[in-house]
């Protein structure tokens, strides 16, 4: 038992310490206080010191400095200033590396001001001391006096190390002195610096990457050695300025060189695989990622996610997310993003509601994803500002990301009072709030407001861009803002703002809409890099000034450079749609389908031929097109409904709406507007208001200012004129002039002149220049011989310089658009035109047709009016159709107005005369004119030859092969009188005259 005591004892001294600290000593608590620096536990050190400070030690000039760095890393400002503060009366004080700690302190807690005041106190100072302040600097971002500094430095005989050139470089990158910057590098060269410090050549990396990435190539070579933060620079540079390729091929080579890749390696790899759309190469970075074991990085699975999304594999991106067994606020934004980038939004609102249900948090970004959702959801209104409410309840700070998205929410959906809200509250606004507030303020026509903000941009840290000029100048698009225009011009050249395509888009647009035309086709030919939207822009700045055939110029000059899209068949579409050009629109069409044989089918084309044809006159290839698109989408059923609207199928368009339903769509503010139209032109009252009340109810989707101007329009062409005030006043929307016009026009067909001035006056003051509503009363007052108040409005009308767009009428022939206007004599068969119009209007009178004088606004004779009803401009397009179409072809005419009743008569007289449909599109709506019959069931438009003021009974349109047939059918619908029947049997005899 002796033996193994003595071992144990012999053993004992070489397991213990030399020496144990006594616990009351300055060294044990410096000792520890290292201790808990080795290992990172800054609350340690802080706890520790508390600890001294009860015993009354202070910590030696070693060891107060790693106190005050613990200070600056928690952020703990005011034990950082209690600890200078208690120092001051010491020795401590006078100590260069305390001194210097208490500097860096200061620095890193953004009190930049008390550090500079404790560098100024320093009697001595050395290379380090410096370097902490010029380092705090640049880390507060205050670049210029970090320059400064280093100068002062430089005066003191100090030389600057490794440390001072990397903040300096940092200073000159942000600030874009390339002069000083190449002058750091030569210092660099001269001293040694640049093969010393892996991380000088890094910075300099850094700095020329704002310049020129090719230099930082250059640099990066030259490096002796490099490490991983150098090739992540290097990659990193080049895929910022859009090389993903050269960045995907740098990664290669940093592998080849025998480094293994991080995580910020992989995020920018994935990145690129995601610009450069390849999904076989994203596949490969994918499998590099589970081999070098990044599978568990949160990050890097959300960017594998976004990757897979961007390149249009959105099933990839959902597998990653059901492997990932712990899943964040970032993965499930990468989800929810995913869904959105492929126009899934119902499954990015589940998404988003089951990651509330889990009990995830939304952050910012979350809520940033979302807001662009609103624009598309039924509800988008409430929706956004829902979202909104959440973010104030949240307590989220509204930061540039949020902001942006809040204020391009508000932006997109017309609020510009909530708009200018948020962009006051974005602390940290970027050339982004800005652009976006600009372009908000400018379609909305608030042109002074935009400019305000423009000027004050300009004041502003964030100097206007590119795109500032372009959000600017569509607010400037009308004749009377050219000088602007050219003064906004001549800012991008003072300025040097670079016009790329965008830009000289914008410039052309500009001075094109602003009326200087020579100088906006100068932009666009002297423009050297034109893409395919410069092209677009000018034909649709043509179609736009409707001026068709430069469109078509434009057009064919622009196929033999460049190959059309959807968008510019589209733009050509509208002009033909717009003039009922049908022969054009057809050789359009035929375009479309050799150019889609190859490229495949395109929905967008398809639906705006639906929208063309059924424009056009031509319901049978609109409804042909539309049961052969095979996918239809809303906007397919839209065209459709408004279709049938348009021509007076309200039935079929409310038979439409039913099946759209039924195919699972959800319908729009689009499709009721269509809709309650349909309605309206075909007299379904109680329909249309059923529909209107399903709006809320049943779809979920607070009406618009348009919608209740659809359902004044329906109960006033009703006669329900009391019913369509009542509407209005309990409107929980402020009416528009849209709503008034459209009562308005009632009054002047049912002659209600009191309520027409009531009208007119809330209507005058909502658009005080707007002659039509002037000419609109005057018209109502000539109807009712009130000739001193219409020779009042228009003394009114000429005071005020306002101009009425005069009536006009065209007809297509062979892609030639010929226009007519009142007692037009200009065109070149105007003798023929004449002469087929008397033979016409002698035959038709035998048949029953008398002049409806009423229609004539002017205090004449019964002859001088006679002579204005037998000159209107439908009635010479009508003439030049009968002498230029073979027969048996339909006749299309289009009004820019609305067909007056006299003309609207003399056309079904006309259709049954000479055999032949003849279709009429005015300013709202088609009448089909056959066998002396209108599709509209004459609704809206009183019988001259009963000499009532009110509607007839609607009838429904039929074609029928035999005119016998036709006349019992109209005979049984529509009650003709014993005169008005006998009339059949004279029109067939009087058609072989023609």
């Amino acid at each position: 038992m002796e033996v193994p005591i003595s071992l144990n004892l012999q053993r004992l001294p070489l397991t213990l310490p030399k020496q144990i600290p006594d616990q009351d000593s300055k060294q044990y608590w410096n000792s520890l206080i290292k201790l808990h620096t080795r290992k990172k536990n800054d609350h340690q050190i802080l706890s520790t010191y508390t600890q001294m400070e009860s015993l009354g030690i202070l910590p030696d000039n070693s060891t107060l400095p790693l106190v005050l760095k613990a200070c600056s890393r928690l952020q703990a400002v005011e034990r950082g200033k209690k600890i200078h503060k208690d120092v001051l009366d010491t020795d401590l004080i006078d100590d260069v590396r305390v001194q210097t700690a208490i500097v860096d302190f200061y620095c890193k807690c953004g009190l930049l001001e008390d550090a500079r005041w404790v560098f100024d106190e320093m009697p001595e100072r050395d290379v380090v001391s410096w370097n902490s302040m010029i380092s705090g600097c640049v880390g507060c971002c205050g670049y210029e006096e970090a320059i400064l500094l280093f100068k002062q430095m430089q005066r003191e005989d100090m030389k600057a190390n490794s440390v001072t050139v990397v903040a300096l470089l940092v200073a000159c990158r942000e600030l874009l002195d390339l002069r000083l910057g190449k002058e750091v590098h030569g210092y660099c060269l001269r001293n040694g610096l640049f093969d010393l410090n892996p991380r000088v050549g890094t910075t300099l990396m850094g700095f020329y990457l704002r310049f020129d990435v090719k230099i930082a190539s250059l640099v990066f070579e030259l490096m002796g050695s490099r490490n991983i933060v150098s090739w992540n620079a290097l990659i990193s540079g080049y895929f910022d300025v859009g090389e993903s390729s050269k960045a995907l091929e740098l990664f290669v080579w940093m592998l080849m060189d025998g480094l293994n890749c991080d995580s910020v390696t992989m995020l920018v790899v994935i990145q690129a695989c995601a610009e450069l759309g390849s999904l076989k190469l994203g596949m490969q970075v994918h499998q590099m990622a589970i081999k070098f074991d990044f599978s568990n990085d949160l990050y890097v699975v959300s960017a594998l996610m976004n990757m897979y999304s961007k390149i249009g594999s959105l099933k990839s991106s959902c597998d990653i997310f059901k492997s990932v067994p712990t899943r964040d606020a970032a993965i499930w934004n990468s989800l929810i993003s995913a869904y959105v980038e492929s126009g899934s939004l119902e499954e990015a609102m589940s998404s988003f509601n089951q990651m509330r249900s889990e009990g995830i948090r939304e952050d910012e970004r979350t809520v940033a994803i979302m807001m662009p959702l609103c624009a598309d959801l039924p509800n988008w209104l409430k929706n956004g500002k829902g979202l909104h409410a959440y973010v104030i309840k949240s307590g989220m700070e509204i930061n540039t990301c949020l902001g942006n998205a809040l204020l391009n929410m508000y932006a997109e959906l017309n609020c510009v009072e909530e708009a200018v809200t948020i962009f006051h509250k974005i602390n940290d606004r970027d050339a982004i709030s800005w652009n976006t507030l600009i372009l908000a303020l400018a379609r909305n026509r608030l042109r002074g407001q935009a400019w305000e903000i423009f000027m004050q941009m300009h004041e502003s840290d964030n100097k206007p861009n590119s795109h500032t000029i372009i959000s600017i100048l569509s607010a400037f698009d009308e004749e009377n803002f050219l000088n602007i225009g050219r003064s906004v011009h001549g800012y991008v050249i003072k300025r040097g703002i670079e016009i790329d395509p965008s830009l000289n888009t914008a410039l052309t647009e500009m001075y094109l809409y602003c009326g200087n035309e020579v100088t906006a086709r100068y932009l666009f030919e002297c423009f050297g890099n034109k893409d395919l939207i410069s092209w677009n822009s000018l034909i649709g700045g043509y179609v736009n000034k409707n001026q068709s055939d430069k469109a078509m110029l434009v057009f064919h000059q622009m196929i033999s450079e460049v190959k059309p899209n959807s968008v510019t068949i589209i733009n050509i579409l509208s002009s033909c749609t717009h003039l009922a050009n049908l022969p054009q629109g057809k050789c359009l069409h035929a375009f479309a389908i050799r150019r889609t044989s190859s490229s495949g089918f395109d929905l967008f084309l398809a639906n705006a031929f639906v929208t063309m044809y059924s424009r056009c006159g031509s319901m049978q290839y609109a409804e042909k097109i539309f049961r052969a698109i095979p996918n239809k989408n809303v906007v397919s059923w839209n065209a459709i409904i408004a279709c049938y609207g348009m021509h007076g199928h309200g039935h079929n368009a409310m038979l439409s709406f039913e099946q759209m339903l039924e195919d699972g769509f959800e319908p729009n503010r689009i499709t009721f507007v269509s809709a309650l139209s349909g309605c309206s032109h075909s007299g379904l009252i109680d329909m249309g208001l059923e529909l209107f009340h399903s709006m809320l109810r049943v779809f979920h989707i607070q009406p618009e200012v348009v919608h209740y101007a659809c359902v004044v329009d329906l109960l006033g062409r009703g006669g329900f004129l009391d019913k369509a005030q009542e509407f209005i006043d309990s409107m929980p929307v402020e009416p528009d002039a849209c709503v008034w016009r459209a009562l308005l026009g009632a009054c002047r067909v049912y002659s209600k002149t009191e309520l027409a001035k009531t009208i007119s006056q809330k209507l005058i003051e909502l658009e005080p220049t707007n002659a039509a509503n002037y000419v609109l009363l005057s018209n109502i007052y000539a109807a009712a011989g009130l000739w001193s108040e219409v020779q009042k409005l228009r003394e009114t009308i000429k005071e005020k310089c306002l101009k009425k767009p005069p009536g006009k009428s065209w007809i297509a022939l062979r892609g030639e658009v010929h226009c007519f206007t009142a007692a037009d004599r200009s065109h070149p068969q105007s003798d023929k035109i004449h002469g087929k119009l008397s033979s016409v209007l002698s035959l038709v009178q035998e048949t029953g047709y008398v002049p409806d004088l009423r229609w004539v606004l002017h205090d004449e004779t019964d002859e001088e009016k006679k002579a204005r009803l037998f000159s209107h401009s439908e009635k010479l397009a009508i003439s030049f159709g009968l002498i230029s179409f073979s027969s048996g072809n339909p006749i299309l005419v289009t009004k820019n107005l609305r067909v007056c009743g006299d003309c609207h008569e003399f056309s079904k007289h006309v259709s049954k005369l000479v055999g032949r449909e003849i279709v009429l599109r005015d300013g709202s709506r088609f009448h089909h004119f056959v066998n002396g019959f209108c599709s509209c069931g004459d609704y809206c438009h009183w019988s001259p030859i009963q000499g009532s003021k009110y509607p007839l009974k609607q009838t429904s349109f039929r074609q029928s092969e035999s005119v016998s047939e036709e006349v019992e059918l109209k005979l049984a619908e529509s009650e003709l009188s014993p005169s008005q029947v006998r009339t059949e049997s004279s029109c067939v005899i009087a058609r072989n005259k023609i």
